[in-house]
């Protein structure tokens, strides 16, 4: 993911606005199926990041 240079925040903004892995994959061609698993992994392991991500900035 990182050499992608796509925030895992952006597919986890676009999964909760219901696009599906298969979208995502034809939206990111540089994606895999293992690179969204990873995304997955990191949001569960980092709620505190990604919620921060999706508020606006100065919001507590």
């Amino acid at each position: 993911m990182a050499a992608t240079r796509i925030a895992v925040w952006m597919l986890e903004e676009a999964r909760r606005a219901g696009v599906t892995d298969a979208e995502l994959l034809q939206d990111y061609p540089s994606l895999n199926a293992r690179d969204l698993a990873a995304s997955c992994t990191y949001v569960e392991t980092h709620p505190e990041e990604i919620e921060n991500a999706h508020r606006p900035h100065g919001t507590p």
